[in-house]
């Protein structure tokens, strides 16, 4: 299914985002920032895309890690997934931490994460002295096996 997402360049040389492959989930987001941008290890670098998106109403936009990049260069997201409100019309930027332990560089143009458009509901929350019994009932953290 496509939707249409209509985007804003703040910057001439921002690049719209694009699939790596006809079946991908997730559009690449690119680097776009007058310098290189050095993220030592352990640290957090917000990186500008030069972007805009108005999602369509009943959707968000996850900002999700590339797998190479982050299982290469240790770098990906800091809040691990971005969520994009299709209210928000303020500047796609993603906050990239070095997980590894060397210092990474970002150039322009370098992509560094990937963006997916998902519906969502909207929650109706109801408070109740009761809910339905599951096989699974309370077993939290590991309890469904050992790995």
């Amino acid at each position: 299914m496509k939707v249409k997402v209509r985007i804003k360049k703040i910057n001439d040389d921002a690049k719209i985002p694009v699939y790596a492959s006809p079946f991908a989930a997730g559009a690449d987001l690119f680097a776009c920032e007058e310098e290189d941008i050095t993220i030592a290890a352990g640290e957090t670098e917000f990186v500008h895309t030069g972007l805009i998106a108005e999602l369509p109403e009943g959707t968000v936009g996850l900002i999700c890690a590339r797998s190479g990049l982050a299982c290469k260069q240790g770098l990906a997201p800091a809040n691990k997934v971005g969520v994009i409100d299709c209210d928000y019309r303020g500047e796609i930027i993603v906050a990239l931490h070095n997980h590894g332990t060397e210092t990474r560089m970002i150039r322009r143009g370098d992509r560094i994460a990937q963006l997916i458009v998902a519906p969502y509901y909207e929650a109706v929350f109801e408070c109740s002295e009761e809910l339905s019994e599951t096989v699974r009932g309370e077993g939290g953290f590991g309890s469904t096996g050992k790995n």
